[in-house]
């Protein structure tokens, strides 16, 4: 009976080993199938992450980016065709979600200095502290810059935006995915993400029959967070502006004033 009964206790053992083995081959299969073919929502989370230096990820971002400071130059092309370049400075007071920011982007072009204020439900203009309603045209690539912009992405799930999977492409030798975010007010992005880095390095949108490619160079770490420090806009295949960002700083004291009408 003794015999017996070690006989079947050692089966049992033998048994439970195999389905242990067989469950940890499962697992590890299907770790493999998540790394290999993640979610658009893991995919997603994996940016913020990196963006936000690799280790707070969204709560680095919202507590290192309060505010920003950025100083640079851009070169646009104008109505008549013709580049125009000029110094720029960027302020922002960041808030929960991106129709609650404001934003004030001011250009100094050879002849003319004025600002462009989005202030979460309105835009407008302000030169020589006189409040003006920017052309229609000018009002629509401000607001793009922000709704298609990088905080669409590492902010979808504050701002509501879905996330969806719309796919792979290589391009350059560089493997993409491709994530398009759609938010509350159906207006839709699609990020090219590098599979490896996990870094934006171009995103697409259309306005009408026109479609906008920005694409972003030059990585580097401000206070800890990933930035890039060079863009560049196309439109159908034509290149529109180009951004070259000299000094970004985050957390500086702002004055609500800059942000308002007067």
């Amino acid at each position: 009976m003794l015999g017996g009964v070690s006989l079947v206790c050692a089966q049992t053992n033998v048994e439970n080993a195999d389905k242990t083995a067989k469950k940890q081959k499962q697992d590890g299969k299907q770790k493999a199938d998540a790394a290999k073919n993640p979610t658009a929502e893991q995919i997603a989370e994996s940016t913020v992450v990196i963006y936000g230096g690799g280790l707070g990820g969204r709560a680095t971002l919202n507590q290192i980016r309060k505010t920003s400071l950025e100083r640079g130059k851009i070169s646009v092309v104008n109505v008549d065709g013709k580049t125009e370049q000029a110094n720029y400075e960027r302020w922002i007071l960041r808030a929960e979600t991106l129709d609650k920011e404001r934003i004030r982007f001011e250009q100094e072009f050879p002849n003319a200095r004025y600002a462009l204020v989005y202030a979460g439900d309105k835009i407008f203009g302000l030169h020589n502290d006189l409040v003006f309603m920017p052309r229609e045209d000018a009002s629509k690539a401000f607001e793009n810059q922000i709704w298609h912009g990088l905080e669409a992405l590492l902010r979808y799930k504050e701002n509501g935006a879905t996330v969806a999977l719309a796919g792979r492409d290589k391009l350059m030798g560089v493997d993409f995915y491709m994530l398009d975010v759609t938010d509350k007010q159906n207006r839709k992005t699609r990020f090219y993400i590098s599979s490896k880095s996990f870094r934006v390095m171009m995103l697409e949108y259309n306005e009408g029959d026109t479609k906008y490619r920005r694409k972003f160079y030059d990585y580097n770490y401000a206070q800890g967070t990933l930035f890039p420090f060079r863009n560049v806009l196309w439109a159908n295949d034509k290149q529109i502006e180009e951004t070259n960002v000299q000094t970004v700083t985050f957390g500086q004291k702002l004055e609500e004033s800059i942000f308002q009408e007067g």
